[in-house]
């Protein structure tokens, strides 16, 4: 069953908007920007196929529970697979680890205008931001960006994640303390 073509539209500006903020989710999440693609990728398409004909206002939550799931999977076989290669790479020759490359920000509209020493500290303070988020044990990274960075409330928040709203609470508040005692002994002052 294909949906009218101004639903489509619909759909295709909803998912133009969420990418960006969708991508930055699941990189803090994966660490890996080719994964995170990938799993962006993954969540839209199976709105798209799954959930088109719902009504647009169910977008938002649809999206954020199986971007959160399909994050889940991901890591899953991640560490299925990990286990794996790391039995079998005893029998092989050990290469060199790949380089991390710093933080890589997505180009920010906003920051066009101001100028160089805002923008560079900006990115700074973002850059120390998800260097904490990262510390964060997942289930708390998880109700931090979804309350704070995807402004859900604390039920629409329990709905994505599965959980009672009680242990949103309980998340979000253990993920503040950590991060910003984090950012403190980073030298930020909140």
């Amino acid at each position: 069953m294909s949906a009218p073509t101004e639903d489509v539209q619909s759909l295709g500006e909803f998912l133009a908007a969420v990418e960006q903020r969708a991508w930055r989710q699941a990189w803090l999440a994966l660490r890996d920007r080719e994964a995170a693609l990938d799993v962006v990728q993954d969540a839209m398409f199976k709105l798209s196929h799954h959930y088109a004909e719902k009504p647009a206002q169910e977008w938002p939550l649809l999206f954020q529970r199986i971007l959160q799931n399909t994050i889940r999977d991901y890591q899953r076989r991640n560490k299925v697979r990990s286990f794996w290669v790391s039995l079998f790479s005893a029998f092989g020759r050990a290469d060199a680890p790949d380089d991390a490359d710093p933080l890589d920000y997505l180009i920010d509209d906003s920051a066009f205008g101001r100028d160089a020493e805002s923008q560079v500290s900006s990115q700074q303070r973002m850059a120390l931001i998800e260097q904490g988020l990262a510390l964060l044990p997942a289930r708390q990274r998880e109700a931090f960006l979804l309350r704070y960075w995807e402004e859900m409330d604390v039920a629409e928040t329990a709905q994505v994640m599965g959980c009672s709203e009680g242990s949103v609470k309980t998340h979000c508040s253990r993920a503040c303390h950590a991060l910003a005692k984090w950012l403190s002994d980073q030298g930020v002052t909140l």
